[in-house]
């Protein structure tokens, strides 16, 4: 990925926050046999120690054992890759010329060896996974409902830990324009236009606050 100074991020705060928020991500391996696989599952941070709360960024996740194996996880490095709000922006919003159409965005690559797990650590991701999506809901759903069923088709799943061995994050929020200009990119973004994206508006505020 193109890494320009300006849109560079290494806040392992703001690393860490997109990973938790935006769990959805892209597992792409350079496999031995089969050439590039790519697969798409939930991921999670693995809560950070207290004495370390920077220290290194750890996905946890699962897929298909079938999935696994055409991965040959364990075997090499992979990347995973997790986007935060982005969206497109029209030039007409910049109210000055000139401007072209252009694509705001946040993104992480995460690279690194996953590790294997053993069965009773796959089931614990698997109910961490449907815990961290279900604590939204006042009474969440839990796996234990389905206890005997859950241990019984877990087998069909590989869980995996990835120590994150190298980190990119980037963030392409009009850093590079005035301030007038994205009061008026994000009054748009938050506006019931065509494109409009108000999580993306907060990303691009959020951004020009950081030291």
């Amino acid at each position: 990925m193109l890494q320009q100074e300006i849109f560079r991020v290494d806040d392992p705060g703001w690393i860490r926050d997109l990973a938790h928020a935006h769990p959805w991500a892209a597992l792409i391996s350079n496999t031995e046999h089969g050439g590039l696989v790519v697969s798409h599952l939930p991921v999670l941070v693995e809560r950070a120690a207290p004495d370390d709360p920077d220290g290194t960024l750890t996905l946890l996740g699962h897929l298909a054992r079938t999935d696994a194996l055409e991965h040959e996880l364990g075997s090499h490095d992979v990347a995973v890759v997790l986007q935060g709000p982005h969206g497109y922006l029209s030039p007409v919003w910049y109210e000055e010329t000139p401007h072209v159409p252009t694509w705001n965005f946040t993104v992480l690559h995460v690279h690194g060896r996953p590790e294997i797990l053993a069965p009773d650590e796959t089931y614990g991701v698997l109910s961490a996974t449907v815990d961290h999506f279900e604590d939204r809901f006042p009474e969440p759903w839990r796996l234990a409902r389905v206890e005997d069923y859950a241990h019984r088709i877990a087998p069909g799943v590989t869980g995996f830990r990835l120590p994150a061995a190298r980190l990119t994050a980037k963030a392409k929020l009009s850093q590079d324009e005035s301030e007038h200009v994205v009061r008026r990119l994000t009054t748009a973004l938050e506006s019931d236009q065509p494109y409009a994206h108000p999580q993306l508006a907060r990303a691009m505020r959020d951004i020009r606050r950081k030291p």
